[in-house]
Order: structure tokens, then sequence, then C-alpha cells
């Protein structure tokens, strides 16, 4: 498995991968209410924005991505085929390592409050803590960088 930086040739992988997802699944439809297009994605990976993705045998088959000015972990998501294999894991460790070098003591991120989705376990088990329920449903989680 290769990780590298995210580059707007990987929006459409990204793409594939975060709506093929079985848990905390979107649309196409349901992630642009949200202002996140094949068109916006690309300015999401620079500026304060960057995206790593990671390869295996050529192919993307997972990514992540993270904001310094707000120090979130804004997604990550492995293609259901490759979960398991530590993608995950090793993406968010690219990610807090970028966070740090911006500067970031702390991060947060979001993820579904329901006990029974796996992400939760995940980044418990990454050192993350669950903050707070948000009003959406939401549990924030942060992490000390």
């Amino acid at each position: 498995m290769k990780i590298r930086i995210a580059t707007s040739g990987d929006v459409a992988d990204m793409f594939r991968i975060r709506i093929g997802v079985h848990e905390n699944k979107m649309t196409m439809a349901e992630l642009a209410e949200y202002g996140i297009t094949p068109e916006s994605l690309p300015a999401m990976l620079s500026g304060d924005g960057q995206g790593w993705v990671a390869e295996q045998d050529g192919k993307v088959v997972a990514f992540a991505m993270a904001d310094a000015g707000d120090a979130t972990i804004f997604a990550l998501f492995v293609d259901p085929p490759f979960e398991g294999q530590g993608i995950g894991r090793g993406l968010m460790a690219a990610a807090e390592q970028w966070l740090r070098g911006r500067g970031c003591t702390q991060a947060w991120l979001e993820t579904d409050s329901d006990s029974n989705v796996r992400a939760n376990g995940f980044y418990r088990h990454l050192g993350w803590l669950a903050f707070n329920k948000q009003e959406d449903g939401q549990t924030k989680f942060i992490k000390h960088l």
C-alpha cells in the first residue's frame, strides 16, 4: 500500500469510494447539499486543506482529508473490499502528522453517534475521545496531537 498526497486527478476515485461505503453512506446529491461536489473538492485539497489517497496495486482504495484552518479531519473513507487492512490507520497517521506540522495541537472530527457504526470504535482505538453530541446527531471527537 502506498499513501500519497491527493490531487485533483483523484477526485473521481474519492467520490467513487465515498458513495460506495456501507456506513455513513451519502449520495452525490446529499453531498452536494453540503457543498461537496466534483467541482468544489479540488479547492479543499489546497491552502489550509490537504488530502491523501492510499493506493494498492495502482488503484486508489481509500482517502482522507484534513483542514488545518479548522484543525479537523474532514473525511476518512476506505473502499469496503479493502477495509480491515490498516489503510485507514495509515491515512489517519498522515493526516494527524500534517495537522501537527501546521501548528495544530488538538484536532476534531465528527461521525455518526450510533455505537454500532464501526468508525466510533476505530477512532477510539486511535486515541480519539468522544467530546459531545452535536445537534445533528453526530458525535464530535477530539484528540490532542
